[in-house]
């Protein structure tokens, strides 16, 4: 099963009746908020602990368009969490065809000085905890709520 699951809306095609470009960076940026639900930290619990996640640098590859009405499923694994920055993969697919892959970094920001501030002891808890290739990964949900309520 699939972290999120997409439906293709009419607006979100071009012309050419493929989801458009940019629309994949929306689809990505919703997994991602799944991803951190997935994880014990809805995005409101996650903004008031201190975590404001924002983009800084985000890389995709297209491998086979998305048409509208179809279903996408999306998965999320984080690659890399270092002192205030996490990576995550994104990957969108239909069925077992891999439509798009995207690497987004983000940098937790103090929204009040526009700087990068340190993230959270325990949201970086749970990062690690989900990082791939964590042997920990997918059990219990990561980390129990009480470590980070």
């Amino acid at each position: 099963m699939p972290l999120y699951q997409h439906r293709v809306r009419n607006h979100e095609v071009d012309s050419q009746g493929f989801l458009f470009n940019s629309r994949y960076l929306e689809v990505a940026d919703v997994a991602m908020t799944e991803f951190f639900r997935s994880i014990g930290w809805p995005y409101p619990k996650l903004v008031a602990e201190g975590t404001d996640p924002s983009v800084v640098n985000a890389v995709l590859s297209f491998k086979a368009p998305a048409y509208f009405d179809e279903t996408l499923d999306i998965d999320v694994e984080c690659h890399k969490v270092g002192t205030s920055s996490f990576v995550l993969n994104v990957r969108i697919s239909r069925d077992d065809t891999e439509l798009a892959d995207v690497e987004l970094t983000y940098v937790n920001v103090d929204p009040t000085k526009a700087r990068s501030r340190q993230l959270p002891e325990a949201v970086a808890l749970a990062l690690r905890a989900a990082l791939k290739g964590n042997p920990q990964q997918g059990r219990t949900g990561f980390l129990p709520q009480s470590q980070h309520a």
